[in-house]
């Protein structure tokens, strides 16, 4: 505390400090940061030495001149630059929302464990998107000022409702020749209704495949039960047929971090491997839907998830070492953020946060969300991320509205409380759907926040792995291209 008192309170001697923040990352070491991430790694003693102006060392007054932490009394330049990558950070917000996932149906024939949607049997019907719901959503989607349009179709199981898929997918290419914005199709799916038909019409209209890969065949059966018990078999050939027909770019999967995981890492790591799946992203389960369960899979907490963490990515940087080309998702998000001034726009780390204008959600019956977490609260009985309905509501209604104008307006991070001291600012964002549903307010109570400890114990890691080994820093620098 008496640093942090003195960062940023005291004068300093021969230069002047320009807004930064620090955080230990180990008994001897601190990284400082600047407004927009760029960061230098210092002893405690040179940071004092650096506060109060006696420091000698040219070295280092140089690299955090260069990270403009410091500038020479009455030069304006460092503060000048660090507006325009301040701006140039904040320039997504006028493209507003890209992503735009529409629940075609919440029939399932899957039963997962963690499952946050809701789920419902595959023959009530009742549960569908209906093409009337589906073409006004669409005309709401293209009202958003983004030049590019990412329309991801999930459920539920989506390709239970094939027929609304390929309608959804041909009009939206036909209003597309009006707008002419970057348009891409997401199929989010489990791959077990996979069939040479919805093949031809991937390959036909260039779609991208998501889907779920828990890890090894006992895992992911256990975490993803259907009928039969087949879900990996089903899974990992339908990555397969993919992979032949439509190309090993075509095909992604996600898998969830259930309490039967986390002795399993390097398996999980090596399955993918093995499928010629080159990222993975290694998700803590969600506290939404059916994960909230007894039987959910949700028994842990923040450090063994962390400990799960870095036991993945131990295991994908000695892939890597090995000549197998493997990206951890996450890592290589956050990779972008602390080496270059571009904002992935991943929603969960972004400020203000990514809800409604990093995505919007239309559910099945017409009903708009902030996101699909948002979504999952209102299927739990908690409205509090609606923001509208297709049938009645235009887009200057939904993009405007208190529901979504209240969180956002809290979630932005230079202002929040702890966050605007916190030195790993830059790289995170906000979660108000989180923190509403954990906590009960928008901003969360960050010293207690699931959040905050989770995001913090993986930058420190990042950042400690990045200053102690020049192969993982060289492998993150990779990871942003």
């Amino acid at each position: 505390m008496k640093l942090e008192r003195a960062a940023t309170m005291l004068p300093a001697h021969g230069w002047q400090l320009l807004p930064l923040r620090f955080h230990r990352i180990d008994p001897g070491s601190l990284v400082l940061t600047n407004l927009v991430g760029e960061h230098v790694f210092v002893t405690p003693d040179e940071l004092s030495t650096v506060v109060d102006g006696t420091c000698a060392d040219q070295e280092l007054l140089a690299r955090l001149r260069a990270a403009h932490l410091i500038q020479v009394p009455g030069e304006t330049l460092p503060a000048e630059l660090l507006a325009i990558k301040l701006r140039t950070r904040m320039r997504r917000l006028q493209d507003s929302t890209g992503l735009h996932i529409f629940v075609v149906t919440l029939r399932c024939e899957h039963t997962c464990r963690y499952c946050q949607v809701s789920r419902q049997a595959a023959a009530k019907s009742e549960f569908d998107m209906t093409e009337e719901a589906a073409r006004r959503a669409l005309e709401l989607a293209f009202r958003s000022p983004s030049p590019q349009l990412k329309i991801e179709l999930q459920g539920g199981e989506p390709l239970l409702n094939f027929p609304l898929v390929r309608w959804i997918v041909a009009e939206a290419s036909r209003m597309n020749k009006e707008y002419g914005k970057d348009l891409e199709f997401v199929i989010a799916t489990n791959l077990a209704l996979l069939d040479e038909e919805i093949l031809d019409f991937c390959a036909k209209e260039q779609i991208h495949i998501s889907t779920s890969l828990d890890g090894p065949q006992d895992l992911h059966n256990s975490n993803r039960r259907r009928p039969g018990r087949d879900s990996w078999q089903q899974a990992v050939a339908g990555i397969r047929r993919v992979q032949d027909r439509l190309g090993t770019d075509r095909v992604s999967a996600l898998m969830t971090t259930t309490d039967a995981s986390l002795s399993r890492a390097a398996e999980i790591i090596d399955t993918y491997a093995e499928l010629g799946l080159r990222g993975v992203f290694l998700r803590p389960i969600s506290p939404y839907g059916f994960a909230l369960r007894r039987r959910g899979g949700a028994n842990y907490d923040v450090d063994r998830w962390l400990e799960f963490y870095e036991a993945g990515l131990g295991q994908i940087v000695e892939l890597n070492r090995q000549g197998v080309p493997m990206v951890e998702i996450y890592a290589s998000i956050i990779a972008k953020k602390i080496l270059t001034n571009a904002d992935p726009c991943y929603v969960d780390l972004t400020s203000p946060a990514g809800i409604g204008i990093g995505a919007l959600v239309y559910n099945y019956d017409g009903e708009i969300y902030a996101s699909d977490e948002g979504r999952m609260l209102a299927e739990m009985g908690d409205r509090t991320f609606r923001l509208g309905n297709v049938h009645d509501s235009s887009y200057a209604d939904v993009m405007l509205s208190d529901s979504l104008l209240n969180p956002l307006t809290e979630s932005i991070t230079l202002s929040a409380p702890m966050c605007t001291t916190c030195a790993f600012e830059p790289y995170c964002g906000a979660d108000p759907v989180f923190h509403h549903a954990t906590m009960g307010d928008f901003t969360g109570h960050k010293a207690l926040s699931a959040f905050c400890r989770r995001n913090m114990g993986v930058f420190t890691l990042l950042l400690r792995k990045m200053r102690d080994d020049p192969y993982f820093c060289d492998l993150m620098r990779r990871w942003t291209q």
